[in-house]
C-alpha cells in the first residue's frame, strides 16, 4: 500500500452504499464494517469541508434504463423491493453532500458526476463502496481516465466472494492509484488538511 498524498480540493465519492446492497453478504468485510468506514471518511470530509458524493444505482419501475448488452451471467430478475435503492442512515441526512444516481455500474457515464467535482475544483477522489469489483471498480478506471488522482479506502470495499476484492485491490488498483486503509487516509488527512 503506497498512500502518499491527499490534494487539496479532495472529494469522498461513496458507491452503492444503499439498503438493498449494503445489506447484502459481502467479503472479506461486511457491509455493516463497510459503511461504518465510510461514514467515518464522510464525517471527516465533511469536517474539513471537503465534498462527499453518494452515489446510489437505481431503475425505473419498468427497468427500461437498465443496460440492455448481451451477457453470459444475467442480473437478478423482476423488480426490486421497497427502499432498495435509499442509502442507507449512517450516511444521509447532510445536505451539504452530493447526490449522483447512476443506472450502470460505474459513477461516471450517464451522470454529472463528473461536471459536479470539476465545478467544485476537485482534483482527486478518494473511493468506499460495495462492490470493489463492480462498481467501485468501474468508477476508478473512469476517473483516472478523466485524470483523477484517485486513492482506494482497502477496508472500506467489499465484493461478493473475497477473490474479486483481492483481484482489484492487489491487481486493478495500483495501476489506478493508491490504496490505504480507513485509517491511513484518515491520518493523511489530518497531516494534510487540519
Amino acid at each position: 500500500m503506497a498512500l502518499t498524498a491527499l490534494d487539496p480540493r479532495t472529494a469522498l465519492v461513496v458507491i452503492d452504499l444503499q439498503r438493498g446492497i449494503a445489506a447484502a453478504p459481502t467479503q472479506p468485510y461486511p457491509g455493516p464494517e463497510v459503511v461504518a468506514r465510510a461514514a467515518e471518511l464522510a464525517d471527516a470530509f465533511r469536517a474539513r469541508d471537503l465534498s462527499v458524493v453518494l452515489v446510489r444505482v437505481s431503475f425505473a419501475p419498468d427497468r427500461a434504463d437498465r443496460v440492455p448488452g448481451r451477457t453470459e451471467q444475467q442480473g437478478p430478475g423482476g423488480g426490486y423491493p421497497e427502499g432498495w435503492d435509499v442509502i442507507v442512515d449512517e450516511l444521509s441526512g447532510h445536505p451539504g453532500d452530493i447526490h449522483v444516481t447512476k443506472h450502470n455500474w460505474g459513477a461516471f457515464h450517464g451522470t454529472d458526476l463528473d461536471v459536479q467535482l470539476r465545478r467544485r475544483g476537485v482534483t482527486q477522489i478518494v473511493l468506499t463502496g460495495i462492490a470493489t469489483s463492480i462498481g467501485v471498480e468501474s468508477t476508478a478506471r473512469a476517473a483516472y481516465e478523466h485524470g483523477y488522482h484517485v486513492t482506494i479506502a482497502t477496508d472500506a470495499v467489499a465484493d461478493i466472494t473475497p477473490e474479486a476484492h483481492a483481484n482489484s485491490v492487489e491487481r486493478i488498483f495500483p495501476r489506478l492509484g493508491e490504496t490505504g486503509t480507513t485509517q491511513e487516509i484518515l491520518q493523511l488527512l489530518a497531516k494534510t488538511h487540519g
